[in-house]
């Protein structure tokens, strides 16, 4: 089904794989003509020239890219224009899209979710913006509809930001990068690898694009095989796909950590762009006639069967045939993984699902950019026609993922269908991808076509002793599990009419209730601020060297922004700093803000010239043992703060919140093994804390003072290697190391956050 090559590999035409070998110059000469270097063939990539067209630097190693567009949600936006306001923000420099898709609901929190979008929309006349109300479109369902162009870049501040199969390369990230998009700075990072993704033959019927995701996420993402690199989709089995099929497919690439996505585009795509009245964003896109690729997925699309990701993440996968004929072993495998996502903190079984041998799901969901699509749609409608879903504790609820498409549902009659069955058919939202809508009861197995089943991605509480769980399947056979009345079926078990109805996009919708403000920015305007939505509070500058207290220490193998800042309906504090800050680890480690707050009241003191000494006795002791090596340190040279360690932390989401809440809590830095993904890594460059990586092994405890002396003299000087030593622990000395920094970076760090930077 899906093979791995162990190099890379020249692809000629667009069709020829030739991977690396000793056969591989006379395999070039016969099937191309000529042999061409591997670093010029690099060059014929689709990601290498539209990178090579939005790079501004002269340097296609270190690149410094400026977006065509951006976009954000409204648990995202307030904080960036927020941050973007103090560092003298005038007007959006280029089209900024804000959608309200996940606090939409504007049920938790009283006034604060309503006021948020108030802000957006003050922010989008002020500024010139665009401003998608309430349950017209899920974020990138929008981008995909209204802002996606071949050959164009957008970033966006949500992690699923993929428009690759339209042609757009597009990348996720926390809101500094966003912010420096907005005033005109530029988005640096080392000039990734490209890995094609070689598509062959055609899917089976029932086999859905999630079901494609979920078998490449499996193969790709515990071997790191496409981390932080560009996939390109290539090969014949391409032009088997639908748009709507390759967009399914696309939003998924963000789980296997790569960093952006594209597609070669054709004639399907084309007919994307004419539906949606944008025709002129159309152009074919293909690599060169030879490129290189850094490695290659060759997916036999003919061989994918129906996929489930089982919880707590979406590589946990298995086909449905797999799953079904090794039922409790599987089981028990998913119940060890809860041991070390959940800590042992509450007791999980899913064997007691199991019911006359079969699994029995308790609720199913179609929604958002993933499942949300009109064909994924219209194909669980065809295969319900005539079902019903049952009265028993099975519930279905399908979410459209913008009103286009529900409009279109309602004409073509399979709204209709789908209520008939028991279905419930709700606006567009992504509260289902992130916890904040549907929560199943305790104990509780939902399948979902999402984009995520981390623990609380469903919406329950470890720490209030609240447990339910996901697992991801395509939107086709949770239709057939649907009709089976909970029943876990796959779509290929089942006979089915697939009516394949062709979609007509009509946008009056957005024409009559969306805000257009694009090059019509207007200062006059006051913008709205609900008594929730709260300033940055200030940051220092760093400190000649440092003192960190270990405020927590997680040993699991992967660490997920959902654990270092929780998902749901913490959403609505987002626009709060201090207040979000409060949720900070909270599922994880929940004495960690305890911890942090304490430290960081020492930090004031020191601010304010006092005896730290005095105030908090162990930092006398912390202090005199630190001197008897460095007797230059004082507490006017030497800041304190709080750092934790994690083995792999930042898998997941974008949400910049992960870092900047440890930031406003006192936070300095992190240490871990590595960085799951880059934009947590520039989160807490973009934050002012330092992204250290300790190789070395060394078993952290909470309460580890960590000595780090000199640290802005490394800084500015551009070391890698940074000393540190555990006070505490008779002076144990460590190696850290910073990885590549550019000079920005550096000074980002140095002046205490990017605020601060932009400030100068």
């Amino acid at each position: 089904m899906i093979k791995l090559y162990e190099g890379g590999a020249y692809l000629v035409n667009g069709t020829e794989i030739i991977a690396d070998g000793a056969n591989q110059e006379a395999e070039l000469q016969s099937k191309a003509g000529s042999v061409i270097s591997k670093e010029e063939a690099a060059k014929n990539t689709i990601a290498y020239n539209i990178l090579k067209n939005h790079n501004t630097s002269d340097n296609m190693e270190k690149l410094q890219i400026k977006f065509d567009k951006l976009t954000s949600h409204d648990i995202t936006f307030v904080g960036i224009i927020q941050t973007a306001r103090a560092s003298g923000l005038e007007k959006f420099p280029i089209p900024y899209v804000l959608t309200n898709c996940h606090n939409s609901l504007c049920a938790v929190g009283g006034t604060i979710n309503e006021d948020d979008h108030m802000f957006g929309l003050s922010c989008a006349k002020k500024y010139g913006g665009v401003y998608v109300p309430p349950h017209q479109a899920v974020i990138h369902q929008y981008a995909r509809e209204m802002l996606a162009e071949c050959g164009a870049m957008i970033l966006g501040s949500d992690s699923h930001t993929r428009y690759g199969a339209l042609g757009t390369m597009a990348i996720g990230e926390g809101g500094g990068e966003l912010v420096k998009q907005l005033l005109c700075q530029t988005y640096d990072v080392k000039m990734p690898g490209v890995v094609g993704i070689y598509l062959d033959g055609k899917p089976e019927a029932g086999v859905g694009p999630q079901d494609v995701a979920l078998a490449i996420i499996g193969a790709v993402f515990a071997n790191g095989y496409v981390k932080n690199k560009v996939m390109e989709f290539v090969g014949p089995g391409v032009d088997a796909l639908s748009a709507d099929y390759r967009i399914g497919i696309d939003v998924m690439t963000t789980e296997t950590t790569c960093l952006s996505s594209i597609w070669k585009t054709d004639s399907k795509v084309k007919e994307f762009y004419e539906i949606h009245g944008r025709a002129d964003k159309y152009k074919e896109l293909n690599p060169g006639a030879v490129a290189y690729y850094d490695g290659i997925v060759y997916v036999d699309l003919s061989k994918v069967k129906p996929m489930i990701a089982m919880p707590f993440h979406p590589s946990n996968t298995y086909t449905i045939e797999e799953l079904n004929a090794n039922l409790m072993d599987i089981l028990a495998d998913c119940e060890k993984r809860a041991l070390v996502s959940l800590d042992g903190k509450v007791d999980f079984t899913l064997k007691d699902k199991v019911r006359n041998g079969k699994l029995y799901v308790d609720q199913g969901i179609i929604a958002g950019c993933a499942g949300g699509g009109f064909e994924n749609i219209c194909a669980a409608a065809d295969i319900l026609k005539g079902a019903s879903i049952g009265a028993d504790e099975f519930t279905l609820s399908v979410y459209p993922a913008s009103t286009p498409i529900y409009m279109e549902l309602a004409k073509n009659g399979k709204l209709a269908d789908l209520i008939a069955t028991g279905a419930i058919v709700k606006t567009a939202f992504c509260g289902p991808c992130f916890g904040a809508g549907d929560t199943p009861a305790n104990n509780a197995f939902s399948i979902r076509h999402s984009t995520r089943n981390f623990p609380n991605r469903e919406g329950s509480k470890v720490q209030n002793g609240q447990i339910s769980s996901v697992a991801l399947m395509d939107a086709r056979s949770i239709a057939a599990t649907a009709a089976n009345k909970g029943y876990l079926t796959a779509a290929t078990d089942i006979d089915a009419n697939f009516s394949n109805p062709k979609y007509f996009f009509d946008k009056t919708i957005y024409e009559n209730r969306i805000y257009d403000g694009v090059g019509k920015a207007d200062p006059s305007v006051e913008i709205k601020f609900g008594p929730n939505i709260k300033d940055w509070p200030a940051m220092v500058a760093l400190t000649d060297n440092l003192v960190l207290k270990m405020a927590s220490v997680i040993n699991d193998p992967v660490t997920t922004t959902d654990e270092l800042i929780p998902s749901g309906e913490t959403s609505s504090y987002r626009s709060n700093p201090l207040g979000l800050a409060e949720f900070t680890l909270s599922r994880k480690d929940p004495e960690y803000v305890g911890r942090a707050k304490e430290i960081q009241a020492v930090e004031k003191v020191r601010e304010e010239g006092k005896c730290m000494g005095e105030f908090y006795p162990e930092m006398r002791e912390i202090m005199h043992k630190i001197k008897e090596t460095f007797p230059e340190v004082d507490k006017d040279n030497t800041g304190v703060g709080s750092t934790i360690f994690a083995v792999k932390p930042g898998d997941g989401s974008a949400r910049e919140q992960a870092a900047s809440c440890q930031k406003v809590l006192g936070g300095w830095a992190n240490v871990a093994k590595e960085y799951a993904t880059k934009r947590y890594r520039s989160n807490l460059i973009n934050w002012g804390m330092l992204p250290f990586l300790m190789p070395e092994d060394y078993t952290f405890e909470i309460g580890d003072y960590i000595f780090i002396p000199e640290i802005t003299k490394a800084i500015k000087e551009k070391n890698d290697d940074i000393k540190a030593y555990v006070v505490n622990k008779d002076m144990k000395e460590l190696t850290f190391h910073l990885g590549d920094l550019t000079d920005d970076e550096r000074e980002i760090i140095l002046k205490g956050c990017l605020i601060n930077y932009n400030r100068q």
